[in-house]
């Protein structure tokens, strides 16, 4: 789904009003979605004791919707409807909401009364998107209410954005409350989904309030995206009945070298695991058998290799590639100038779709029409780039995209929200993951996953790309509630791919 800037939302809203929907009622569908979540998660809302903190922008209005709501419809234990404005200062849509508000008879203080602090659930509708530079004043009294005031059993549920974070950028400007959910509409904000702001965002649900999907779903001007399963569903559905494996693909894996044999081996399983029909990992000489003994459904071919046990220079991945639909190069091969020279003359020379890593990753990949799929960790982008590790970390749809459109390739910047970055400016931001992915090889069964998805899909690269990073988050995040965080092996994705991938097809487990 695409990923909006407070200008391109507010555009959305001005042409839906056009259309002929107000924004009055705009405001209202807003209410009604927080409402319903709360409804859905918190039931029985008459047994709750809800604080609502108002602003005296559209946002603050919002949550006027939401108070007139439960105090109409639930009556809860208790309901604390806070405005921390002015009632003169609100304007337009937010003033009438508060006038609605005052007939239905529900109380509105302006201070947070010491009875609030034991609400149990507390609605953040203090700053919207439209806010610029840090929170001050009333608001940011606020926001460290929010953080601090309340007890530690309480939930906090941000109406469209958490107060204080920017919706335009993931650095934050200063203070922004902590919310374990947020009701956001219509799109997600690029704040919300970039780290580190988006640890701020808690659960990220996106509810429709009106608007025609047609004014942004098919804008080519928002070029930010967030993955979700509906993007690359189709490619988890039963297989043909007379498929077999020629139906599914070929992967070459090149791969491995003297002592970095496991590379090799994860990244060809997991190809294996994605649904590839049939794969081979090719690797220098003497690092071949110990490859064949980690899994008995690997191909393997033998290549010359050097006097440090890694693939030499001159070996035939040309020969090798005849015939095969993808080919994976990278994980374990070493850093021996033979390698360098190896990948720059596979990708310049071989038709096929590369999935490139690790020791493949050179700033001499160009696409020139061809599939190249490069997945560098941010210490790799850097070099890949001339820069520095904090720069690429500090704009990293912005470097990913940069050297994708550059490079003509598709760049997979790897870590806390994946950035798919394509050749024509399009990324698209993967929300799935976990630190405990934060261990020696999940890199390799990530390439080995892109390059079995794209055996498979050869006619869909985006999706595939998009199946792959998904899934693999996700299954790091499943073995993690299992077997934790610190646990978590590289292998055991592997063990999870299934339950992820019947997630996102929606089958119930063990379909």
């Amino acid at each position: 789904m695409k990923v909006l800037t407070a200008a391109q939302m507010r555009e959305v809203d001005r042409r839906t009003i056009e259309a002929g929907i107000p924004g009055i009622v705009l405001m209202e569908n807003a209410g009604l979605r927080v409402v319903e979540f709360l409804e859905e998660r918190f039931a029985p809302l008459a047994a709750q004791r809800i604080a609502v903190l108002c602003g005296k922008g559209n946002n603050g209005g919002d949550g006027m919707v939401v108070a007139r709501q439960l105090w109409t419809r639930f009556r809860p234990a208790a309901l604390d409807v806070v405005l921390l404005a002015d009632p003169q200062e609100l304007k337009g849509d937010a003033a009438t909401n508060f006038r609605m508000l005052q007939v239905c008879g529900c109380p509105v203080v302006r201070e947070i009364p010491a009875r609030a602090r034991h609400a149990t659930l507390v609605v953040d509708a203090l700053l919207g998107t439209g806010v610029t530079g840090p929170a001050s004043g009333p608001a940011l009294e606020g926001i460290r209410q929010i953080n601090s005031g309340f007890p530690l059993a309480r939930v906090v549920v941000a109406v469209d954005i958490p107060s204080g974070m920017p919706s335009d950028s993931a650095a934050p400007a200063g203070e922004i409350a902590r919310a374990d959910h947020t009701v956001t509409f219509t799109s997600p904000k690029v704040g919300q989904v970039l780290p580190p702001n988006c640890d701020g965002v808690g659960e990220l649900l996106v509810r429709p309030i009106g608007s025609p999907p047609e004014l942004y779903e098919n804008d080519d001007g928002i070029f930010l995206s967030l993955i979700e399963p509906a993007m690359f569903r189709a490619l988890l559905a039963p297989r043909p009945r007379s498929g077999h494996k020629g139906t599914f693909g070929h992967v070459l894996v090149v791969a491995g070298s003297r002592g970095k044999t496991g590379a090799a081996a994860m990244s060809g399983m997991s190809s294996l695991r994605a649904g590839a029909g049939l794969v081979t990992v090719a690797s220098s000489r003497s690092a071949i058998p110990v490859i064949a003994g980690h899994a008995p459904e690997l191909m393997t071919e033998p290549l010359e290799e050097n006097e440090a046990g890694g693939i030499s220079r001159n070996a035939a991945v040309e020969r090798l590639a005849e015939g095969v639909t993808v080919i994976a190069m990278g994980p374990g091969m070493g850093r021996h100038p033979d390698i360098e020279a190896l990948v720059t003359r596979a990708a310049s020379q071989l038709s096929q779709p590369m999935v490139l890593d690790a020791d493949a990753l050179t700033h001499k990949i160009y696409g020139e029409g061809k599939l190249r799929i490069l997945t560098p960790h941010p210490g790799e982008m850097a070099r890949l780039s001339g820069k520095n590790t904090q720069e690429v970390q500090a704009d990293r749809v912005g470097v990913a995209r940069a050297f994708a459109v550059e490079h003509g390739v598709v760049l997979v910047l790897k870590g806390q929200r994946t950035a798919i970055a394509f050749p024509d400016g399009a990324v698209w931001i993967n929300p799935t993951g976990t630190p405990a992915l934060g261990t020696g090889g999940t890199g390799d069964v990530l390439t080995g996953l892109i390059a079995g998805f794209l055996a498979q899909f050869p006619e869909q690269p985006r999706e595939a790309v998009a199946a792959a990073v998904y899934l693999g988050g996700l299954a790091g995040e499943i073995g993690a509630r299992e077997l934790g965080e610190k646990c978590l092996l590289a292998t055991d994705l592997l063990r999870y791919l299934p339950r992820a991938m019947e997630e996102c097809a929606g089958l119930p487990h063990g379909v």
